[in-house]
């Protein structure tokens, strides 16, 4: 009888346990916003759950709330005397604990009780407290779910008003409010880094695969314009981007496996009790993969490898503030294999090294004054080599480039109402630029670059905050920038508001901007007769640009946001081909801001202008009972002026773009512990400009001849492109495993690419780009 009544105890144990629902811990810090220092008693809950779960933040900040079911969790955060908020749709998985930290902004008014309610008005607002417009923060788990993003911000961001492809859909290129790619700035850890992307060219911004990795990033801010005075060296857009910190209590892992490739990712404590933890990721590839699937993507005769890695430490001190060690690296080859047997004796090949690590400090002197201070290096080399006896072409480029940056900066908390930012910047610049060609005409090798010595890059900024009320802030400020190559200095204005009248908000910037050609550019070589060379463009000026924008915000309902966008940017001193010195229309409608790479050693004059100006719509549901909608429309003109002074379009003058994004999750399995996700988008845009074609000179010249004296008024096909994902996550006691499917162009559309003449077949043709990309990947989080 004891045998048979411990029996059915055990049994009825094993049951509830098996029927029991998963559960994980969420932890973090909440911190003042101003002055980021820790607050000490705030109340964090997980809403929208019964029964309530909650905690209360230590001497330090921080906060734990263990046995939070898994699956979407809604946390509240509020504090006596400062203004709540609401954190929606945090993913709460069985494989890793949730690191949510948050920032409070204190109130003018002091209140005796504070309500949490669930209005999720703070969503998508920048994480820098100085930026009021043309500013989104991405989220982690937001980009994981876009489908056809590969885990990339730049193709994530293709998704926000004002966004549009470069034009070329192997590449991340993107085109913000019209302007030239080459506009947009990298930041990590709140310094400025090379382009962190695989397959690049000198002086782009862009490439084929980000070297950056969702297992390291946390919430990070795109800018589309009016930028805060604290960012310099950058017209058109920028990504700052922020590593998260490794789970400084309990070691976790991630390992992948797609299409793509495979990565690993490790973190944990550095030393248990130390709130001190390490964070690593690394992932290799070969395309090739997808050749063995009957994907010939390349074709027979390419080969493709790259790999990457990333890192964080992050180790706090009891009078030195904390330290935080990070980097990036990577490396990636291309190379055309000819085929001799057929007569091919064409090669190609491309290699290209990046590396970035820097060391922070954040110190604090007072309860509402800290220092930030950062040194950094960077190295990133490219070699191209292309050789063909069929062309008698020869160019072999090595370009080597290395930053050492010091930046520091002083944050100070006055009261509620004001609160400064002054900062510097030191960049030493260092170059190994190397580039020879054969001439057929001349018949013998050029040397348009052989350079080798280092310059310096200055900035400084201030920052004034003032909130005048609750609902009324104030950000002006100054940056400044001095190139010492060459001399030139800037000072640049700036100021922004937001008018948060808690059912809308109306916010607005304006600012001056500038940014710096490519080293090589400056410093390029033309030859002369007898053997001596002029660097045309050493003494070249920054393209300089002037933003002002105007934006309105209201919650429709408390899922749902509206948001609208007026813009206006006028650019100048931008380099055009001087007039004097030609008379062909190719050159006279040559402009920077049509350009996406690449330098010249021909003479440039600072005697350009642009215009950009729109208007951005969007609409926003947030996810609720797993279903989540994102629409934007965006209707521009962006048009220049170049050495001719004629006002024409920019090649990226598409005129209008629209974005459809929506997906809905599922729960399934027992006790809703596992989920199905669906998403899908659409991208409809104009098409990009080109060059009309003289007809008839191509006939006669037997290759395609452009009319440049209408240069870009061509307008090629509209582009539209249909992505498509689908994931299963499982969840078990200890682990999170994740397979996914994500297609690049389900309807296998070929967007034209360009025009041109077809000599065999008589008429003009289109190049398209590539019609269906997918990637199938498998995740696991223990």
């Amino acid at each position: 009888m004891k045998q048979t009544t411990l029996g059915i105890i055990f049994l009825s144990i094993a049951i509830i346990s098996f029927s029991q629902s998963l559960t994980q811990t969420v932890k973090g810090q909440i911190t003042d916003e101003q002055s980021g220092a820790p607050i000490i008693g705030a109340t964090v809950q997980i809403l929208e759950i019964n029964p309530p779960l909650g905690a209360i933040t230590d001497i330090n900040g921080y906060y734990r709330i263990e046995n939070v079911p898994i699956g979407r969790q809604t946390v509240g955060i509020s504090y006596l005397g400062y203004e709540p908020i609401t954190i929606p749709n945090i993913l709460v998985g069985s494989g890793k604990e949730v690191v949510l930290d948050a920032e409070l902004i204190e109130s003018l008014h002091h209140l005796d009780e504070v309500v949490v309610t669930a209005i999720d008005q703070e969503k998508g607002q920048p994480k820098n407290e100085l930026a009021t417009v043309s500013a989104i923060s991405l989220g982690m788990d937001e980009i994981s779910r876009f489908p056809a993003t590969f885990n990339d911000p730049a193709r994530a961001a293709l998704m926000f008003a004002g966004v549009q492809t470069g034009g070329d859909d192997l590449l991340n290129e993107i085109v913000i409010r019209g302007n030239s790619p080459k506009g947009i700035l990298w930041r990590m850890e709140g310094v400025e880094i090379p382009n962190p992307n695989h397959f690049t060219s000198i002086g782009s911004s862009a490439g084929g695969i980000s070297m950056l990795s969702n297992n390291m990033l946390a919430n990070s801010d795109f800018f589309t314009g009016a930028f805060p005075a604290q960012y310099g060296n950058a017209t058109s857009g920028i990504f700052d981007l922020q590593l998260r910190q490794g789970n400084f209590e309990k070691h976790e892992h991630t390992a992948q496996l797609g299409l793509l490739g495979v990565a690993a990712a490790s973190e944990g404590p550095v030393a248990k009790g130390s709130r001190s933890s390490y964070l690593v990721n690394y992932r290799y590839s070969t395309l090739a993969l997808l050749t063995e699937l009957g994907l010939n993507i390349l074709g027979d005769q390419e080969d493709i490898t790259f790999q990457d890695l990333s890192f964080k430490v992050k180790v706090p001190t009891k009078k030195l503030g904390s330290f935080s060690f990070w980097g990036l690296g990577g490396k990636n080859t291309y190379q055309f294999l000819p085929n001799r047997s057929i007569g091919e004796w064409e090669n190609e090949s491309e290699e290209q090294r990046l590396g970035v690590a820097g060391i922070t400090n954040v110190v604090y002197v007072s309860d509402d004054s800290y220092f930030e201070t950062i040194l950094s290096g960077s190295f990133n080399q490219i070699t191209n080599k292309y050789d063909s006896l069929e062309m008698l072409t020869y160019d072999e480029e090595d370009f080597a480039e290395s930053q050492v940056r010091f930046s520091t900066y002083f944050n100070h908390k006055f009261s509620p109402r004001h609160t400064i930012r002054i900062g510097t910047i030191f960049s030493r610049l260092s170059y190994d630029l190397t580039n020879v060609y054969w001439d057929r005409d001349r018949e013998e090798y050029v040397t348009p670059l052989d350079e080798n010595d280092h310059s310096g890059f200055y900035q400084g900024f201030a920052n004034w905050q003032f909130r005048t009320s609750d609902q009324f802030t104030i950000n002006t400020g100054l940056h400044f920038s001095h190139f010492a190559l060459n001399g030139k200095s800037y000072l640049e204005p700036r100021m922004g508001f937001k008018w948060d009248r808690k059912t809308y908000i109306i916010s607005g910037g304006i600012g001056l901007h500038s940014r710096m050609e490519t080293v090589a550019l400056y410093t390029a070589r033309q030859y002369l007769e007898g053997g001596t060379f002029v660097q045309n463009n050493k003494d070249l000026g920054f393209t300089q640009a002037f933003h002002s924008a105007l934006g309105f915000e209201k919650m429709l309902k408390p899922k749902l946001r509206f948001k609208a966008e007026v813009y206006y940017q006028y650019l100048f001193n931008v380099p055009v081909w001087p007039t004097q010195n030609t008379s062909d229309y190719s050159l006279l409608t040559f402009s920077a801001l049509n350009t996406f790479d690449g330098y010249t050693p021909d003479e440039l004059a600072n005697d350009g202008t642009g215009r950009n100006y729109g208007l951005e719509l969007t609409l926003e549901k947030f996810l609720t009972k797993g279903f989540y909608m994102l629409s934007t429309a965006s209707l521009y003109k962006s048009l220049y002026t170049g050495a001719d002074g004629v006002e024409r379009s920019t090649q990226f003058d598409g005129g209008y773009i629209y974005n459809f994004l929506a997906g809905k999750e599922y729960r399934v399995g027992k006790n809703g512990n596992n989920s199905i996700s669906i998403n899908g988008k659409f991208i409809f845009a104009g098409g990009k400009r080109q060059a009309p074609i003289n007809v008839s000179a191509s006939i006669n010249d037997g290759h395609t001849v452009y009319r440049f004296e209408d240069n870009y008024e061509l307008k090629l096909d509209g582009y539209f492109r249909m992505d498509f994902g689908i994931s299963y996550r499982k969840n078990k006691k200890r682990t999170t495993s994740v397979i996914s499917l994500d297609i690049q162009n389900v309807t296998q559309r070929e967007n034209e690419f360009f025009r041109y003449y077809n000599v065999g077949a008589r008429r003009i043709a289109s190049d398209t780009q590539v019609s269906f990309f997918p990637n199938l990947s498998y995740r696991l989080e223990f």
